[in-house]
């Protein structure tokens, strides 16, 4: 039974709310489990999408033992599940929490959710299109003279998801910066005031994620400081439109 969600101005009680989330929950853990079912049976593609950065040489991956190809190809399907599911959790949690917001907060709370997806978007085609290549590149044919690479499937995977969830979280960046400066915990003028420490601070997070050659760590660095510049400016402009809302509200 789909869960009914509640209208703004209806009351419920603790139970029915309760009994809406399980419902909404359920639905949840049900696209995932479609989703990840529908990846396994595609897992092979997916597998060779994954190991396309890779130099060709290096693109048959070593399992060590008889269970690992199993389990890699079960740890990529959940991993394709979950981000196929995502638009369906996310409509889960937004129709649970919406009926608790006025409609001004739930368009923007809708546009902030929009942008978040898009930014995360971006931030997955860079890194699989731009960074991740590089990257492995450089360490496959790091110090061939004296090591002989075996590349371990179950390694490779992780290191792509890592390398991927990271850069997606670098490029939501400006999401985060806009919803503390909606909260008060930061304001625009702050970081004009500290923008050179902000760069440096980029700087930094940058030589910490994977990557290490100048080339990728540039790559990296550049979209970052971009990311940055652009969540100040957001935040002005965040703070301007509250300006005038509250201004608005107070003549009327």
């Amino acid at each position: 039974m789909r869960p009914h969600r509640l209208p703004r101005e209806e009351e419920a009680t603790l139970v029915e709310h309760l009994e809406e989330l399980r419902g909404r929950i359920l639905i949840s853990l049900a696209a995932v489990a479609v989703a990840t079912a529908v990846a396994f049976v595609f897992h092979d593609r997916i597998l060779e999408w994954l190991a396309r950065p890779l130099p060709p040489e290096h693109r048959h991956l070593a399992a060590f033992g008889v269970t690992e190809p199993f389990s890699v190809s079960v740890a990529v399907s959940l991993y394709a599940g979950l981000l196929f599911a995502f638009p369906v959790i996310l409509s889960q949690v937004w129709s649970f929490l919406a009926p608790a917001l006025d409609s001004a907060a739930e368009r923007q709370i809708l546009l902030l959710a929009v942008f978040g997806v898009v930014l995360g978007v971006a931030g997955l085609a860079f890194g699989y299109g731009i960074l991740l290549p590089r990257a492995v590149h450089w360490l496959t044919g790091y110090d061939t003279t004296h090591f002989q690479l075996l590349i371990r499937a179950s390694s490779y995977y992780s290191f792509v998801v890592t390398v991927l969830l990271g850069v997606v979280c670098v490029f939501e960046t400006p999401l985060v910066v806009l919803a503390l400066v909606n909260l008060g915990v930061l304001s625009s003028g702050g970081l004009r005031r500290n923008r050179r420490k902000g760069y440096f601070f980029v700087a930094v997070a940058a030589l910490a994620l994977p990557g290490p050659d100048p080339v990728t760590t540039l790559l990296e660095l550049l979209p970052m400081w971009l990311l940055f510049e652009g969540s100040i400016w957001l935040a002005v402009l965040a703070e301007r439109r509250a300006a005038k809302l509250t201004a608005a509200g107070a003549q009327a």
